[in-house]
């Protein structure tokens, strides 16, 4: 099962749906990160959210999880936005550079940020992940409705018997889709509202979480 919590303020709602895992990715239960430090890649950046020199990438130094930093990601409708403003996405393509003998699969993904939403708009916050080649998407969508003004934050978690691993000895890019949208709906037509997934400072990131498997040795 694929948990959601979504955290805004003190609100809170849980969700669930099914995945099923690739036989045959890696053996053994989970592992210890590699002690080598990984390194990570951005072969692909396309998207409104994710202009030239917007979004980075760094690893934790413990190699358990990756965070991506946007500086241009906000999703805006009301006097003065553009006629797409509404809606900003990011297609990110990732290649991970892993040590030898080991892969992994993405456990958890924390999103968040800051949205102000007016009575009777709505800001809706979309994400999924693949590795490329593979048919096994995650795929999430959480809704806020107006009225909202503050922080908001998404956690994604897979538990460990429905974990996708990236296949051993292959070279395929983890690709991660992100969505933002806003939506006046019945709200005034002179109020402005707005969901937000960056930062000017590297305060707000998006997380992700690894899980660690050793491959099977080749004979």
């Amino acid at each position: 099962m694929f948990r959601t919590v979504f955290t805004a303020g003190a609100a809170a709602a849980l969700a669930a749906a099914a995945l099923t895992p690739p036989a045959g990715a890696a053996t053994g239960g989970p592992s210890f990160a590699p002690p080598e430090q990984i390194t990570i890649d951005v072969v692909q950046a396309n998207g409104s959210g994710c202009r030239p020199g917007t979004a980075a990438v760094a690893v934790a130094p413990d190699n358990t999880a990756f965070t991506v930093t946007y500086s241009d990601y906000t999703a805006v409708v009301g006097p003065g936005a553009g006629p797409t403003d509404f809606r900003k996405n990011c297609q990110l393509g990732l290649s991970l550079n892993v040590p030898q003998g080991y892969t992994y699969a993405v456990t958890q993904a924390d999103y968040r940020g800051f949205a102000s939403v007016q009575q009777g708009a709505t800001a809706t916050q979309k994400a999924s992940y693949y590795f490329q080649g593979m048919s096994q998407t995650v795929s999430r969508s959480h809704a806020l409705r107006g009225p909202f003004q503050n922080n908001w934050q998404v956690t994604d978690a897979v538990p460990v018997e429905a974990l996708v691993f990236h296949p051993c000895g292959a070279k395929r890019n983890l690709n991660i889709n992100t969505e933002l949208l806003t939506q006046a709906g019945t709200s005034s037509p002179a109020a402005t509202s707005f969901i937000a997934m960056d930062s000017t400072d590297g305060s707000i990131n998006t997380r992700y979480h690894f899980s660690w498997k050793h491959c099977p040795q080749r004979r």
